[in-house]
């Protein structure tokens, strides 16, 4: 009786480890949709596009020494992290007028990395509002035209988040003046995306092959 109940569990356990990890891949190998379709920064500056990349969106205003701090993190816990990525990319959203003050700040990244997927789109101030507000989230762009808010754009313009974070349920941007936040939870985001895309790339790779 002994050797049948260990002889079950031994054969019922592992499929139920494997249960468990694969609904845990369907029910968190997506990163939530949260907004259907959001502007092509190319509708403002025709040198840099969104669709068809990985974009982390951010906009950094018309004081952009006060957002090298958030530039620094932003760098040194995600871009040199994922910048090898095929198709992936940081795109900061600034003002025109902007551009002395971007090739410093460019200058002091260049120190810490290689920037060759830093882009820095430029815009008139209607055009920034109306970029930030396809976005349609729950973040306020501040006067100056910046947030310390970065955001996670898919290859079909969709803006990607969370529907159930623990802090704040619905999650549409990452605070990039916390460290912690960039770490516990955009880094995981960025993981959750990428591997999307590239089981995807597999599936369509292996239909062809069919």
């Amino acid at each position: 009786m002994k050797k049948k109940i260990v002889l079950g569990i031994l054969f019922v356990l592992p499929v139920v480890v494997y249960l468990f990890f694969a609904s845990g891949v369907n029910n968190f190998g997506r990163l939530p949709v949260l907004t259907e379709t959001v502007m092509d920064v190319s509708e403002m500056d025709v040198n840099i596009k969104m669709r068809d990349r990985i974009t982390v969106l951010g906009f950094f205003g018309k004081d952009i020494e006060a957002m090298q701090g958030n530039a620094f993190n932003l760098n040194q816990k995600i871009y040199k992290r994922f910048g090898e990525f095929n198709d992936f990319q940081m795109v900061m959203v600034v003002p025109e007028g902007k551009e002395e003050e971007v090739e410093a700040l460019k200058e002091e990244l260049g120190k810490l990395s290689n920037v060759d997927k830093w882009y820095f789109a430029y815009g008139t101030d209607t055009e920034i509002e109306s970029l930030f507000n396809s976005l349609n989230s729950n973040i306020n762009l501040d006067n100056d035209l910046s947030t310390p808010y970065v955001f996670i754009i898919d290859k079909d313009l969709k803006l990607r988040g969370r529907t159930d974070d623990e802090d704040e349920g619905t999650k549409y941007g990452f605070d990039t003046s916390s460290v912690a936040e960039l770490n516990n939870k955009m880094v995981d985001d960025v993981k959750i995306i990428l591997a999307e895309y590239r089981l995807a790339l597999k599936k369509n790779n292996a239909d062809r092959i069919k």
